[in-house]
């Protein structure tokens, strides 16, 4: 069954015009009056609906039953990462999604071939959510994960909220510590490089911070390959 971000209260028995993005996709799929689709608006749970009118430029629905179904990881895991370049950077978002992760905060690092500020990061930003949340109707996610605003890495690490998780740090070097780390279940925030990784300095200024350097293995995974699987560890 189809499955739409409505982020406006839903109630049952409410006749609701679509937003913008919902109706543009039923119209879309053409769906007719009498179709059967699902809602959710990120607050928990999900709506049956049905299509009880098609126009041109409004698709009004009737909101149904709520089911209270959650599909969210035992453990809050949440991404930081330098962002790789081009269009891998919408990958590791789509993927980082459906894999479970509650928040994705993007960061600049000394060695991030991708850089970004001002109305070209504002634009990003908002093609990022919007991939979240498409992730979150494919797969089956009630909650989207939010796509923070880009930042430094070293204006990220100065925030004072970072102190309320297990803070972790995929690290190639040889002292970390395999991730096999038993967080008993902790909200976590993984800190992932960009290419090439965090410079030294960088990597430092992350344990001084509280970071735990951990590893995933022999191997040199990508930029969008490591904090994946980092978070299905954890996940």
């Amino acid at each position: 069954m189809p499955r739409f971000y409505c982020p406006v209260p839903l109630t049952t028995g409410l006749a609701l015009a679509l937003p913008a993005a919902a109706a543009r996709h039923v119209q879309v799929l053409r769906l007719q009056p009498g179709a059967a689709l699902t809602l959710f608006n990120g607050e928990g749970g999900e709506f049956d609906a049905v299509v009880e009118h098609m126009g041109r430029s409004e698709v009004r629905v009737m909101v149904g039953a709520h089911a209270p179904v959650e599909r969210e990881c035992a453990r809050a895991v949440h991404l930081a990462v330098g962002m790789p370049a081009n269009d891998r950077m919408d990958w590791l978002i789509e993927k980082a999604t459906e894999i479970g992760a509650c928040s994705i905060q993007p960061l600049t690092a000394e060695r991030s071939v991708l850089k970004l500020a001002g109305e070209r990061a504002d634009r990003k930003l908002a093609h990022w959510q919007a991939v979240a949340i498409a992730a979150c109707e494919q797969c089956g996610r009630n909650r989207v994960p939010k796509v923070q605003p880009v930042l430094t890495l070293r204006e990220w690490l100065s925030l004072r909220e970072l102190q309320e998780y297990r803070r972790l740090l995929l690290s190639p070097a040889p002292e970390a510590t395999p991730l096999a780390i038993d967080t008993r279940g902790h909200p976590v925030m993984l800190l992932s490089g960009p290419e090439g990784g965090l410079s030294p300095g960088e990597a430092q200024a992350a344990v001084t911070c509280g970071f735990e350097p951990v590893s995933l293995g022999p191997r040199i995974l990508r930029a969008e390959t490591a904090p994946l699987v980092g978070i299905a560890r954890l996940t």
